[in-house]
């Protein structure tokens, strides 16, 4: 057994108290209230889960290096998250399965971001490559995928929402033009996330509050928020995160993929524990950022034994400084 002892340590209510994580046998065996007469200045958190990762430094997750992908987010404290591969030729991502078909280290289900996307909120994806849901296709995806990215107003948008909900697959909207409405009626066929809320879809408006005003206002959706402090300004995070059902997601990609020529943004450069500090310099409390980038993402794919400090859950923990450096990444 291994005994983790820590000022503050995130529980499942969502509160930071002094304590102590017993892991053994790669598994959370308690949390205990007593951490010590002089616990160390740290923060004790389950491992932080990425639903959408494109890349880190040098790595690429279409190019396959998911293996250094892997080894590398974990010790940013990243222990789970979903490779994300972005829109393509139809065929281009059945050879990509077959040519990695091992998950990665700390795969939690690959997420499919297009590429059945609207042209007009494109953003970094080539538009040649989107085109409306294939119901056909969709339905022959392999059981690694765990999480797709659709426009939803497109022709078949709410169908394919729906069968892919029936298959046990978690929908996201984004890089869309849908309004309040179409993203209502696909919330209604089974969506639960919006991905990279305010980014590739419509402003929102006072009169028109389209994808971002249903992704802040309605509880079945959870908006997803790139927490880079450059996609979205920070008081923007800050107001995104106290609704209470917003995910943390990094969006990284390779570095020299995180601008395109023309210098418009093609993703982050940061982990999810830099997004974490990013946040709390808002002003967003700690304990908030942090159930935003655990237990949160982890529900949404359907992983409740990711994502929190509580007896039986999967014993990653991930120890931050008061600086919300990574210090420490234990496992059981």
């Amino acid at each position: 057994m291994e005994r983790l002892s820590a000022s503050r340590v995130l529980r499942p209510d969502g509160s930071l108290r002094p304590g102590t994580v017993v892991l053994d046998g790669g598994r959370i065996d308690a949390v205990l209230d007593e951490a010590g007469a002089s616990p160390p200045d740290l923060t004790l958190c389950p491992g932080l889960v990425d639903l959408q990762v494109n890349g880190l430094g040098d790595l690429d997750v279409w190019r396959g290096d998911l293996d250094a992908l892997g080894r590398a987010l974990r010790a940013a404290g990243t222990t789970a998250w979903c490779p994300t591969l972005t829109s393509a030729p139809l065929d281009a991502y059945a050879a990509w399965f077959a040519a990695h078909p091992v998950p990665a280290p700390g795969e939690v289900g690959v997420h499919l971001e297009g590429p059945f996307l609207h042209p007009a909120r494109a953003g970094a994806h080539p538009p040649e490559h989107l085109r409306p849901p294939d119901a056909a296709w969709l339905a022959g995806l392999p059981p690694r995928v765990r999480l797709v990215t659709l426009a939803p107003e497109l022709p078949g948008g709410l169908e394919a929402t729906a069968a892919l909900r029936a298959r046990g697959v978690a929908v996201a909207l984004g890089h869309s033009n849908a309004t309040y409405d179409e993203a209502l009626a696909a919330a209604e066929a089974g969506a639960t996330l919006v991905t990279h809320v305010f980014n590739a879809m419509a402003p929102m408006h006072h009169r028109a509050p389209g994808l971002a005003g249903a992704a802040l206002s309605d509880a079945r959706l959870a908006p997803a928020v790139i927490g880079d402090g450059v996609h979205v300004h920070p008081a923007v995070l800050a107001l995104v995160l106290a609704t209470g059902r917003a995910v943390l997601v990094s969006d990284s990609v390779r570095t020299d993929a995180a601008r395109r020529p023309d210098g418009s943004l093609g993703g982050s450069t940061v982990t999810l524990a830099e997004a974490v500090g990013v946040a709390v310099r808002a002003g967003v409390p700690l304990a908030t950022a942090l159930v935003a980038a655990t237990a949160r993402p982890a529900a949404l794919i359907g992983r409740t034994d990711l994502g929190r400090l509580e007896p039986g859950a999967r014993g990653d923990v991930v120890a931050l400084d008061a600086s919300f450096r990574v210090v420490r990444v234990a496992s059981g």
